[in-house]
C-alpha cells in the first residue's frame, strides 16, 4: 500500500501572499524569510517512491493568502498519476459558489480545503449550508484547517474542532478531515471524530514537537480513534520522509522511563491507510 499524504500545498511565494502575511510569517520564524514555493520535484525527492499526494492552494483574503483553482490543476496535471487535486473557498467573498461549481465541474479537483480561522468564518455558520449540501451530494470530502496560527487578525474561535460537530450531526455522511489533529486543541479533535463515522483528523505538522505529539497520540489511543488518523505532512513546512521519521521516532523519547509507549502497529496502519478509499477519492 502506498503511502497517502493527505495534507500537502501548492503556491508560489511571493506571488500569492501578501505583504501582511509575509511579515508575520517572518515574525514566526524569528524574522527568518522562508521561501514557500512549492517544487514537485523536491516533493518527489523527499518521498518515497509510491506515495500519493492530496494538494491544495488556499483561500483567505483576511490572511493576505489566495491560490486560484486553476493553479492547482494545472499543478496536478504534471503528474495525475501521483496528485489529487482539492478546490480551495473563502466564503466571505462573493462568487464563492461559483467558484466551487468551477472547481469542482470544470477543472475536476476532487475535494475542498477551507480555512475558517484564516477567512474569518465560522464553519458551523447555518448560511455555509449550501456549500455542505453540495459537498455531501457530491461526495467531495472537506478538509479544514483546525489549529493554531501565527496571524494575528485570524479570530481564534473560529478553529475550534467542536464546531465541526454540529456540521457532522447535519450532514452525516460529509467526509471531512481535521487538519493537525487540532493542536493545540487535541482533545476537542478526538471528541469529535470518535463520535462521527465519517470525520477523520490527519498528523499533518506535529513531529516538530515530539513530546507533544506523543502526548496527543497517546490520547487517540486511550480513547480508542487510531482508525480515524490520517497520515499528512504539510509540505512544503516538512516533507514526507522526515514526517515519516518523526512519527516512527517518538517512542525513542521515552527511553529509560515506565512511560506508556504508542502502539507501533497502530501508527504504521495510520501511515499505511488507504485514506482515499475511506474519503471516496478512489
Amino acid at each position: 500500500m502506498p503511502v497517502i499524504d493527505i495534507h500537502s500545498h501548492y503556491w508560489r511565494y511571493p506571488e500569492h501572499f501578501q505583504e501582511d502575511f509575509q511579515i508575520q510569517a517572518r515574525r514566526a520564524r524569528a524574522g527568518i524569510e522562508v521561501d514557500l514555493t512549492v517544487n514537485l520535484d523536491h516533493y518527489c525527492a523527499t518521498a518515497p517512491a509510491d506515495v500519493r499526494t492530496v494538494v491544495f492552494g488556499g483561500k483567505a483574503k483576511l490572511s493576505g493568502l489566495w491560490v486560484n483553482d486553476s493553479d492547482i490543476a494545472t499543478y496536478v496535471s504534471h503528474a495525475p498519476e501521483r496528485l489529487i487535486g482539492f478546490l480551495s473557498l473563502d466564503p466571505t467573498q462573493p462568487g464563492w459558489q461559483q467558484e466551487l461549481q468551477q472547481g469542482h465541474c470544470e477543472l475536476g479537483l476532487r475535494g475542498i480545503k477551507l480555512m475558517p480561522m484564516y477567512a474569518g468564518f465560522r464553519p458551523d455558520d447555518e448560511r455555509l449550508d449550501e456549500l455542505w449540501h453540495y459537498a455531501s451530494a457530491h461526495q467531495l470530502p472537506v478538509l479544514l484547517h483546525t489549529g493554531t496560527t501565527f496571524i494575528s487578525q485570524a479570530p481564534l474561535e473560529f478553529t475550534y474542532p467542536r464546531l465541526l460537530d454540529k456540521v457532522a450531526t447535519k450532514f452525516p455522511e460529509l467526509r471531512m478531515i481535521l487538519a493537525h489533529l487540532g493542536h493545540p486543541f487535541e482533545g476537542e479533535c478526538v471528541a469529535v471524530i470518535r463520535k462521527h463515522q465519517h470525520v477523520y483528523a490527519d498528523v499533518s505538522a506535529l513531529h516538530y514537537r515530539p513530546w507533544q505529539l506523543y502526548n496527543s497520540l497517546m490520547l487517540v489511543q486511550e480513547y480508542g480513534v487510531w482508525h480515524k488518523l490520517l497520515f499528512g505532512t504539510d509540505y512544503p513546512f516538512t516533507t514526507v520522509n522526515d514526517s515519516l521519521a518523526g512519527l516512527r521516532n517518538l517512542n525513542t523519547q521515552l527511553e529509560g522511563t515506565r512511560l506508556p509507549r504508542l502502539s507501533v502497529d497502530a501508527l504504521e496502519s495510520m501511515i499505511q491507510r488507504d485514506s482515499l478509499s475511506l474519503l471516496g477519492l478512489i
